[in-house]
C-alpha cells in the first residue's frame, strides 16, 4: 500500500534509495529549434550511478535545511517516488518556486505516484508564496507528456542557471 509523507534531514541517506530505480529508456526528445518545438529521435538510456545518489542525497538534505519541502511515496517501507521544491522565491512578478525533482521509481510508474507528488509541491509552494512552479525538466517525451498533463506551459521567464546547466531541458511552469 502506497503512503505519502514529507521527509526530513536526518533520514536522507544513500540506503534510503536502495529501492529505488531511476532508469528510463529515452527514445524521442522535444528541441526547440529556429524557435519552435519539435520531437526529435535522440536514444539513450538516463540512469543514476553511485555518485548521482550521492549528489542527489547531499541536494535534498541541503533543500530541507535550507527550508525547502521534499515529499515521497513509499511502498512497503520503501521509497519509490520523491519531490523537492526549493524555498527561494526567483522570477520577480512569476515568484517561481523551484520544482528541483521529481522521481518516480521505474517499476511504479504509470499509476498516479507522480501526479500525488506533483500535487503536493504545488500545494506547498502556493503556502509558501509562490505565483508559479517552475521546472526544468527532462526532454523526454513521456516526461513532458507527464507535465503537460499536470497543467505545465513553457516558462514565460527562464531561469538562466538551469538553462547552462541542462541545455536540453525543457523549461516549464505551473500556475499554482
Amino acid at each position: 500500500m502506497l503512503r505519502y509523507r514529507e521527509l526530513s534531514s536526518n533520514e536522507l541517506c544513500r540506503e534510503l534509495f536502495r529501492g529505488f530505480t531511476r532508469r528510463q529508456n529515452v527514445t524521442k526528445c522535444w528541441r526547440k529549434e529556429n524557435g519552435r518545438w519539435m520531437i526529435k529521435d535522440a536514444p539513450f538510456i538516463d540512469d543514476w550511478g553511485e555518485k548521482e545518489y550521492q549528489i542527489l542525497v547531499k541536494c535534498l538534505k541541503n533543500t530541507i535545511d535550507t527550508g525547502g519541502f521534499v515529499y515521497a511515496a513509499f511502498d512497503g517501507g520503501n521509497l519509490k517516488g520523491f519531490v523537492s521544491v526549493e524555498p527561494t522565491l526567483f522570477g520577480g512578478e512569476q515568484k517561481y518556486l523551484d520544482l528541483s525533482s521529481i522521481h518516480v521509481s521505474e517499476d511504479l510508474r504509470g499509476k498516479g505516484i507522480g501526479k500525488v507528488l506533483f500535487l503536493a509541491a504545488k500545494a506547498w509552494a502556493k503556502e509558501h508564496g509562490a505565483r508559479k512552479l517552475y521546472i526544468s525538466a527532462h526532454s523526454a517525451i513521456e516526461t513532458q507528456a507527464f507535465y503537460k498533463a499536470m497543467g505545465c506551459v513553457e516558462a514565460e521567464a527562464y531561469h538562466q542557471e538551469h538553462v547552462e546547466r541542462e541545455p536540453y531541458d525543457c523549461q516549464l511552469e505551473c500556475v499554482l
